[in-house]
């Protein structure tokens, strides 16, 4: 059992406002590492209040079954995974799956996926009418009519969906943007003028893993997506790079890849990111959040700060 519960002082240094909701800590478990929610609040030892938010799986407008074996398979300091979406539908997650989240203790973001414009906006209509506290937009799905094109590569198309997802709900929306492209900055941009509240930063990379022996990819989709402490410095840079985007128009991040450590999600903050994802460390860790609250809570002992939020975006660059 993880012993490192925190005050009442402390737990008000850690709280933050992302996107105009309340936030117990500036740690969101990310989507795909924690199921629909419920399968990840059964651990004994979990509280819903040591995360500020709870990405659940990515869903479709229908259901899906996804891809191939094998779907996962561990690299050096990471993690490559290509499950292809597997849900069971927009509607049976809002109907069926809910309910049985408490709404009380922490705040649960939807992400949502699609192949056209088209299904990204009805699936935002449906999680309209729910509980759900915001939705995560993943862009990097391939647009079928465009010919597989990932939305998130291209910056007219990213703006599409975030239009199209603006006009189907008044809820925070949060788009999740690709580091497989040229310019990010660039993508965020237009995005946040697209209508998006917030940016998560970054979504996996892409890689391979092989079998020598049979000479043939691992993963059944012969790609995946590549997560982990191998991506950490990849996504500080991204973020940093989106910081200088957003932080005019007051677009909070999250930031996210291969955190690990306190030390890793405070790198993430002074670069830029408002709050911190937190995700392949779940799978060896799944009661992480705990200690890394601790570390952060530590950290602004150590240098006097009061929250949490004096420490966003203070990275000083060399001349």
């Amino acid at each position: 059992m993880v012993t490192t519960s925190l005050n009442e002082k402390d737990k008000k240094r850690l709280a933050v406002d992302f996107c105009g909701l309340k936030l117990n800590t500036p740690l969101v478990l990310l989507s795909g590492c924690v199921g629909f929610g419920e399968e990840y609040t059964r651990i004994n030892g979990f509280s819903n209040t040591d995360v500020g938010a709870i990405c659940l799986k990515g869903t479709t407008l229908e259901p899906r079954l996804g891809n191939p074996p094998h779907r996962l398979t561990e690299t050096y300091s990471g993690m490559i995974n290509a499950i292809g979406l597997q849900n069971p539908g927009s509607k049976i997650v809002v109907d069926e799956y809910l309910p049985n989240l408490d709404f009380t203790e922490t705040r649960f973001i939807a992400n949502l996926s699609g192949s056209t414009v088209e299904e990204y906006e009805e699936v935002t209509r449906i999680f309209d009418d729910s509980p759900i506290d915001a939705m995560e937009i993943n862009i990097s799905c391939p647009n079928v009519k465009e010919g597989g094109v990932a939305f998130g590569n291209d910056p007219d198309m990213s703006a599409r969906v975030v239009e199209a997802c603006r006009r189907a709900t008044n809820k925070p929306l949060i788009t999740k943007l690709s580091p497989n492209q040229t310019n990010i900055a660039e993508n965020a941009r237009r995005c946040i003028e697209a209508g998006t509240d917030g940016l998560a930063v970054i979504n996996t990379l892409m890689g391979m893993a092989i079998d020598i022996d049979a000479r043939k990819p691992i993963i059944g989709n012969n790609q995946g997506g590549l997560s982990g402490p191998a991506i950490k410095p990849v996504a500080l840079l991204k973020v940093h790079q989106v910081y200088q985007v957003a932080k005019s128009h007051n677009v909070p991040i999250i930031g996210q890849g291969g955190v690990t450590t306190a030390a890793d999600a405070i790198e993430f903050i002074i670069a830029g990111a408002a709050t911190v994802g937190v995700g392949t460390a779940l799978f060896y860790e799944p009661l992480i959040c705990p200690i890394l609250n601790k570390g952060i809570v530590d950290y602004l002992d150590k240098h006097n700060l009061d929250n949490i939020s004096e420490l966003v975006g203070t990275l000083q660059l060399h001349d």
